[in-house]
């Protein structure tokens, strides 16, 4: 019940916000609010994210690869835990790009991402990116518990401006409910106690709904960047909940081969690149 009221943390911050900006009698008992009002927004937002600390002994969960052809792994579990932050469950989280090989790939020759700018230009269209449009599966047999597919898939953030954008952004975007944060997204019941969740998905992909069984390798979506992306990517996790706001992260392992040919089960270290092998070892 406690934790259900940390969730409201993003309501009291913005109340807090609120009383600071209509204030128009200087330091008074509206300011005097306003900053105790961000202050314990504050503070029901780090005791939250203490909660969701997992603990470290877990085994990861062997699942297949969500995505097909060739992908760069970052922020992962692999180089560094917690891979992205305790909050929202993404301890364990995994960002991937995809990234053809320069001779193409079973499709074909695809054009490579633009490029970071430091100035200009300033924001890209998603459509420029090989990324977007890619098509995501299901790591295993499950159930869809939750979807948000309204969301659209704004401009990259890769410039210098629009990077700085991005930090504040996100800070803003984790104040509310968690589409804000994860755009379009899929949550899906694997089972005994584990939830995958797929996040920045392209507006008006989703081939699933809440309540539909998907099988191990099925389509359900599309990779896009909505929500709290800088590029079209997929942000993959694993999580004891179905809710990120107070889930906890689970490791997983995927099997799959790197560009130098060896096979390997776990996570891909952050910039290595590879694709799937499958099936999956017994």
């Amino acid at each position: 019940m406690l934790t259900m009221l940390w969730k409201r943390y993003g309501l009291v911050f913005a109340a807090g916000a609120l009383c600071i900006v209509v204030n128009a009698q200087g330091i008074g008992p509206l300011w005097y609010t306003g900053v105790a009002l961000l202050i314990v927004g504050q503070t029901m937002r780090v005791t939250l994210i203490r909660t969701q600390r997992p603990p470290l002994d877990r085994e990861p969960v062997l699942l297949r690869v969500p995505v097909t052809g060739r992908w760069l792994a970052l922020n992962g579990p692999a180089t560094k835990v917690p891979s992205h932050t305790h909050s929202h469950a993404q301890t364990y989280a995994i960002d991937l790009k995809y990234v053809p090989a320069e001779d193409g790939d079973e499709e074909g020759a695809v054009p490579s991402a633009p490029p970071f700018r430091w100035f200009w230009p300033l924001a890209r269209s998603p459509r420029r990116y090989p990324t977007y449009g890619r098509p995501l599966l299901a790591p295993a047999d499950g159930v869809v518990v939750a979807t948000a597919q309204r969301q659209r898939d704004h401009l990259s953030r890769m410039s210098l401006p629009a990077f700085l954008f991005l930090y504040l952004e996100g800070f803003v975007r984790s104040l509310g409910r968690p589409s804000h944060l994860m755009g379009n997204h899929i949550v899906l019941d694997l089972g005994n106690g584990v939830y995958a969740a797929f996040a920045h998905l392209r507006r008006g992909s989703l081939d699933v709904a809440v309540g539909d069984r998907v099988s191990a390798g099925q389509r359900i979506a599309e990779c896009g960047n909505s929500g709290n992306s800088s590029e079209p990517h997929l942000h993959f996790q694993l999580m004891d909940g179905p809710d990120v706001m107070t889930a906890r992260g689970v490791p997983f392992a995927w099997h799959y081969r790197e560009d130098d040919g060896v096979e390997r089960t776990g996570v891909p270290e952050d910039t290595t690149h590879f694709v799937a092998v499958e099936p999956l070892p017994s």
